[in-house]
């Protein structure tokens, strides 16, 4: 049997397609006329093999529950469908949800069943082709091969005999009548199916007039399919038990395409545009991928990065030509040297990326441009709030307008004829545009305004994007190694600095799975006072002091909040506000299956005592640039001193902010010294007065640290004092100074490391049980740290091997996520991720001086 999707209603394909996407399915049929065809010999009536390997396979699925609910005795239905143990079977008409449900009857019940089967006996006898069947709770007469007259006369009798006695419950079919002892009803089955399994949405697919009882408790976003001809309350209807299998096999892929994400661009393929306000992603065949507004770390307009085309893209494509069903591939993807704007390139055709400068702090601009010489194909399908607000378009004369979003959205497209389909949630636009080589098509997706009026010239705004970057790349001083790649993380990290308020992102996106498939999914899009520290360090040593300057200043409006600096979080919004609750998007699937996907991020509650080190060590650095160090970032400097000294002592989250009870971290202690250390030093520098407690407290815990912190009969400084596990961030004993590195103790830590925690090209953070599922690759950050070790002890040739080996993980536009797979030889974690750039800026460096 072929089974083809195109042989469905097209209504019905768009239904399944939006059913497949509900978070937990529930997908229940009937057995006889659905599954399996109607015969004249019920004990021969066999399911299709394209429906059972459907229903296997859907019940393979995550989130996803098959079940069958007959009329046929549960035993009865078990031996003959031969379904798999992953398919939920319910029997007699939804009375039966296993197999010893004949032992729950009451005594009652069971003396009335068999009075009724002895009544039936005596109204079939001498009715030839009418039948009986026993069930546990019930007895069903078939008349489906008598003569019609015998049929009719048997029904009659048992309707106006049996049929009216008292505790009898009454189920007619298709030449069938069944008198029941319980309550018999499809529909009470569903619904406790889908309470059993937290349904979000159910499908049920039957043929009999039984089946309307599933039928009418089937409500919102819930499907129902009826099998043939007859009234009923299903919303849709098929022919035949063939066009089941088809609705099952074309549920089952599209299902399977959701929650695995089977086209998922490899992460470090990627390409982020920015214009220091927000930022967005592109895959390498130019869909836009990723982007939020009103800032980087609010909802996703487009998520198709997450949740597929139907979570929200804007894609431009050469239109398919000579009946080709696919376009061709570009040739390639590159940013303009020293800029944020993207190209990607096909024969004749050429694709612009950029977002604009120069507009309003609530705006958002994206600018598109088309050049070329053959026609493209564009899609328009923004998805705001995650994929979660019903979005329909306008087309006027100037563009397209974005109804029904909190904030207002339009498209600036002059002279695109625009063609609006629906899935019945949401409008998506489809053209097709002609540029010339002279006439560019420009679009302008133009986010905080409701404005479809000409702007600038598109070539002027281009030219001040350009400007904006490259003028600031003029101001660094890069290094030789990697100059290039130098140049580019150098502007990614800026990418990720929000001119607005001065606070960084980690990264550019929430989700990017830790390990394909798995749950280590977590949301970057926030300013840690870590890692913004250290993003902007890595820019003032490469000769850009603007962005250190503006990141203090929003630390310094964090701290005017609080009572004291000691309560400082590890991370904060990027207008320095507390983050809402952590939360999950059930709505979308993840990056290739990985759920779930999640908005905030539990760090912001967790303990970390090492985050006042690296605000100080950036406040050493920015002063020794500029040889000055400004009254603010003094004050900055004695509050990160007063948090040190009330809280050093304490157990902490530590850096990698794990899910679990606190621990005495080695890092977090090292980073305590290196406040107290800097601070002292920055004092006798630039002629402030330094606190007379601090030297002696710096010099308790570099004491500590040294004792508790080495492990004699591991030879290595460990995670943390209650431990013997290694963690790569422990090497900071001696790259921060609180030890020579040339201490064999150093030497020893770092061999250790190397051998547990370094596979081939990168180096992984710790091997211990952190309290969660799964695994997770090796940090670009970490392989740095081992990097900035090896040549601390002169292990340069080591050195120099694993920086070529980072070198040659970035993707073809020079960026970086947060991990890699050694072992499947990819990308992993959020992307662009700050410390695995500024991580090579410094190994660059070290390896050019």
């Amino acid at each position: 049997m072929a089974l083809t999707a195109e042989a469905l209603p097209a209504e019905l394909r768009r239904v399944i397609v939006q059913l497949a996407r509900t978070p937990r399915l529930l997908v229940a049929c009937d057995y006889d006329g659905t599954l399996a065809p109607i015969v004249a010999d019920p004990t021969q009536a066999k399911p299709l093999p394209e429906a059972v390997h459907a229903l296997r396979s859907l019940a393979a699925l995550p989130a996803t529950t098959t079940a069958v609910i007959s009329g046929r005795a549960l035993r009865d239905l078990a031996t003959l469908s031969r379904l798999p143990a992953e398919v939920y079977l319910v029997g007699s008409h939804g009375s039966e949800f296993d197999v010893g449900f004949v032992h729950e009857l009451e005594p009652e019940a069971t003396q009335l069943r068999t009075e009724l089967q002895i009544a039936l006996q005596d109204i079939v006898r001498g009715k030839p082709g009418v039948t009986l069947e026993n069930k546990p709770a019930s007895v069903a007469m078939h008349v489906r091969r008598a003569e019609p007259a015998i049929a009719e006369e048997a029904l009659d009798t048992v309707r106006n005999g049996p049929a009216t006695w008292e505790g009898v419950q009454v189920t007619e079919g298709k030449a069938v009548i069944e008198l029941a002892v319980v309550q018999t009803d499809k529909g009470n089955a569903l619904d406790a199916l889908r309470h059993q399994v937290g349904a979000t949405a159910a499908v049920f697919l039957g043929d009999d007039v039984t089946d309307e009882k599933a039928f009418a408790r089937l409500h919102g976003p819930d499907l129902g399919i009826k099998v043939g001809d007859g009234d009923t309350l299903a919303a849709y209807r098929i022919g035949s038990t063939t066009e089941v299998a088809t609705v099952l096999a074309f549920l089952m892929e599209e299902r399977r395409t959701w929650l695995y994400g089977e086209q998922a661009p490899p992460i470090e393929r990627l390409t982020m545009l920015s214009n220091e306000r927000t930022v967005g992603l592109l895959t390498p065949d130019a869909r836009l991928t990723w982007m939020c507004h009103p800032g980087p770390d609010s909802a996703a307009v487009f998520a198709d990065l997450l949740g597929g085309p139907g979570a929200g893209h804007f894609s431009i494509r050469p239109q398919g030509g000579n009946g080709a069903q696919r376009s061709p591939l570009p040739l390639g993807q590159r940013y303009v040297p020293n800029t944020m704007i993207v190209e990607t390139r096909w024969s004749r055709l050429l694709v612009t990326d950029y977002l604009a400068h120069g507009s309003d702090s609530h705006r958002t601009d994206l600018v598109r441009v088309i050049s070329g010489s053959v026609p493209a194909a564009v899609e328009f399908a923004p998805r705001p709030e995650f994929g979660q607000v019903p979005v329909r378009l306008t087309a006027e004369a100037g563009g397209l307008r974005v109804q029904g979003t909190s904030e207002p959205m339009v498209l600036y497209s002059p002279g695109v004829q625009w063609e609006i389909t629906s899935d019945g949630m949401h409008e998506s636009a489809h053209a097709v545009v002609d540029p010339s080589e002279d006439n560019p098509v420009v679009l302008e997706l133009r986010c905080g305004t409701d404005d479809l009026s000409p702007t600038d010239p598109e070539i002027e705004r281009r030219d001040e994007a350009d400007r904006y970057w490259s003028e600031w790349m003029k101001t660094l001083s890069l290094p030789d190694v990697e100059r290039d790649l130098v140049a580019r993380s150098a502007l990614t990290l800026r990418g990720l600095c929000n001119s607005d308020t001065g606070g960084i992102m980690a990264a550019a996106t929430t989700s990017l799975p830790e390990e394909i498939g798995g749950v280590r999914n977590w949301d970057y899009r926030y300013c840690w006072l870590r890692d913004g520290a250290m993003t902007a360090q890595a820019l003032v040593t490469l000769g850009s002091t603007a962005e250190a300057e503006a990141f203090l200043n929003w630390l310094h409006r964090v701290l005017e909040t609080l009572p004291g600096p000691e309560r400082l979080h590890p991370l904060y919004t990027l207008q320095g506000t507390g983050l809402g609750p952590e939360a999950v998007i059930d709505s979308l699937p993840g990056y290739a299956g990985s759920r779930p996907v999640r908005v905030g991020n539990l760090a912001d509650q967790q303990v970390q005592l090492d985050v006042f080190g690296p605000v100080v060590e950036l406040i050493a650095h920015l002063a020794q640039f500029t040889g000055r160090i400004r009254d603010v970032d003094w004050e900055l400097v004695k509050a990160m001193a007063a948090a040190v000294s009330q809280r050093w002592f304490e157990p902490d989250h530590g850096i990698w902010e794990e899910r679990d009870v606190p621990r005495h971290h080695v890092y977090s202690k090292v980073m305590c010294w290196v406040t107290l250390d800097r601070a002292v030093k920055l004092a006798t520098a630039y002629g402030r007065e330094a606190d007379p407690s601090w030297a002696p407290l710096r010099d308790q815990i570099a004491q500590d640290v040294v004792k508790n912190g080495w492990h004699p009969d591991v030879q290595a400084f460990t995670t943390a004092y209650e431990g013997s596990d290694l963690d790569s961030a422990s090497l900071h004993v001696g790259l921060s100074g609180l030890i020579d590195p040339s201490d064999e103790r150093f030497q020893a830590t770092v061999t250790a490391i190397e051998a547990e925690l370094r596979s081939g090209s990168t180096v992984y953070r710790y091997r211990r049980d952190d309290g969660l599922p799964g695994d997770e690759g090796g940090f670009h950050l970490c392989a740095a740290w081992l990097i900035e070790a090896y040549l601390l002890i002169g292990r340069r040739t080591e050195a120099e091997e694993l920086f070529q080996q980072i070198v040659d993980t970035a993707g073809p536009t020079g960026l970086l996520s947060e991990e890699y797979d050694p072992i499947a030889e990819r990308s992993l974690g959020n992307h662009p991720q700050a410390y695995s750039h500024l991580g090579l800026i410094r190994c660059a460096q070290l390896l050019s001086a």
